[in-house]
């Protein structure tokens, strides 16, 4: 699949498998936690292309590692003081 994601296209759980090379357990993970925001249409979930792009973006990567080294910091200063 080499065509590029467009941030206003909707897709299918199975384009968005396709575009993040995930199983369909994963997938539904993912939608369960909130990690890609989806929509129900029809009874089936839509994707909008931004999800997609803001999951794969460095930009995330980044903004989770930040997170990551805030929960370390506070959880190592609140063991220092036990």
């Amino acid at each position: 699949m080499n065509e590029e994601i467009k941030s206003n296209e909707v897709y299918t759980t199975k384009e968005v498998q396709n575009y993040l090379k995930i199983s369909k357990s994963t997938l539904k993970r993912l939608l369960k936690g909130g990690i890609i925001k989806a929509n129900k249409v029809g009874g089936q979930y839509r994707v909008l292309g931004r999800e997609i792009l803001s999951l794969i973006s460095p930009e995330a990567e980044k903004r989770a590692s930040g997170v990551y080294q805030q929960i370390k910091q506070k959880t190592r200063k609140t063991i220092e003081k036990w």
